[in-house]
C-alpha cells in the first residue's frame, strides 16, 4: 500500500498490561499478537488498541483504523503514513 500499511492483529483485551507478544500464525495469516488492559465493552478495547499502536508506531491516533473485525479478536487494521517508517517501527515493536 503506497500510503501506509495493513496488518492483522490478534487482540487480547483485559490483560494485566498492554504489550506485544510477537507474531502468531492463525488461519494462514501472520498476525501481530497484542494485549490491552481495556475490556471489550462499548469499543473500549478497540480504542485502546488504536492508541497503543499509534504510540508504538509513532503516528497519530487518527492514522490507525480498524478495517474489519471490530467485534472479533482477529482484526485487520490500516495505518496511514510512510510505509518504510511504519514497517521499521513495527519491526522494533515485534523485537521488543
Amino acid at each position: 500500500m503506497a500510503d501506509g500499511i495493513r496488518l492483522w492483529v490478534r487482540l487480547t483485551p483485559r490483560a494485566r498490561r498492554e504489550g506485544c507478544d510477537g507474531l502468531v500464525e492463525i488461519d494462514g495469516r501472520t498476525c501481530l499478537k497484542l494485549r490491552v488492559a481495556a475490556p471489550p465493552v462499548d469499543g473500549a478495547a478497540n480504542a485502546a488498541l488504536c492508541r497503543f499502536l499509534s504510540r508504538a508506531l509513532g503516528c497519530a491516533k487518527s492514522a490507525v483504523s480498524i478495517e474489519s473485525g471490530e467485534t472479533a479478536r482477529i482484526k485487520r487494521l490500516r495505518v496511514t503514513g510512510e510505509p518504510t517508517a511504519l514497517e521499521q517501527a513495527l519491526r522494533r515493536l515485534i523485537a521488543g
